[in-house]
């Protein structure tokens, strides 16, 4: 058993853990290289089918590219899709052009409180990683969230010895990150062993890629000539630019991003 084993076998064990303790659960999909690659490993955990709903937040400002891969693998996959947008926002014009905090936090957390109140779910998988961000460095494997959805991340119970925290007052949600522990290099070697499709944006173009997806208005290409996930894993394995260099750096600063997720951001 290799690393990329051992990372696996702990997701899934993570993953089957909170199915088995919390019921009403559900898959946050962006559709993104984490989310999918945890996609992928619920499905092996559940021997190629996942039994709850998987959620995918549409902004209206998703690359194209995100929506293929979502309409073509939801067949594929037999993949149990619920898209929701934050209809009233949308209706009052909230748009990335007067303001990406405001938007970020009408058309995902707003709409993912929205869906997660209409559906009484009481848990949510996560594909996010420490190492992507400093603020997710607090982050616990299985993390309480609030009535409203806050995250008093000051106050979070140890995770000592495999034993988690999956019992909850009848308001509160858990969120479940089961890849916590992997990094983005780790994301692209498990994805290049196990040969998961993934959205070619990914890949170099004319010497840039994208390294982080979600919103076509907030995420820029880096220069890159990595035109293969093996030139990938190579451009990780010496890069020192940060993966989330081409996000929209108003929402990108540590405090920023802490109040974002502290509100119930992912």
């Amino acid at each position: 058993m290799d690393y990329l084993d051992r990372l696996e076998n702990e997701s899934i064990y993570i993953i089957r853990e909170a199915y088995n303790q919390i019921k009403d659960v559900a898959l946050l999909w962006s559709i993104g290289k984490d989310s999918t690659t945890l996609l992928w490993l619920i499905r092996k955990a559940f021997f190629g089918h996942i039994p709850f709903p998987i959620i995918h937040l549409d902004t209206g400002y998703k690359f194209k590219e995100i929506y293929q891969y979502r309409d073509a693998h939801e067949k594929e996959w037999d993949l149990d899709i619920i898209v929701h947008k934050n209809e009233e926002a949308i209706q009052k014009g909230v748009c990335p052009e007067k303001g990406k905090l405001e938007c970020c936090t009408e058309l995902k957390t707003n709409a993912l409180k929205q869906i997660v109140k209409q559906k009484g779910f009481k848990a949510l998988y996560l594909g996010i990683r420490r190492d992507e961000h400093g603020i997710r460095a607090k982050e616990r494997y299985f993390s309480v969230r609030d009535e409203d959805f806050e995250w008093d991340y000051k106050g979070q119970a140890p995770e000592l010895w495999g034993q988690y925290k999956t019992k909850t007052a009848d308001e509160e949600h858990i969120r479940i990150h089961p890849l916590l522990g992997w990094t983005e290099l780790d994301i692209w070697e498990y994805i290049h062993r196990q040969r998961i499709p993934i959205i070619d944006l990914y890949l170099a173009k004319n010497g840039k890629r994208f390294r982080s997806i979600g919103c076509e208005t907030c995420c820029q290409p880096i220069a890159s000539e990595a035109d293969t996930i093996e030139k990938i894993i190579e451009e990780l394995q010496t890069t020192t630019i940060s993966e989330r260099s081409g996000r929209a750096q108003d929402k990108e600063s540590d405090y920023m991003m802490q109040k974002l997720r502290s509100l119930g951001y992912m």
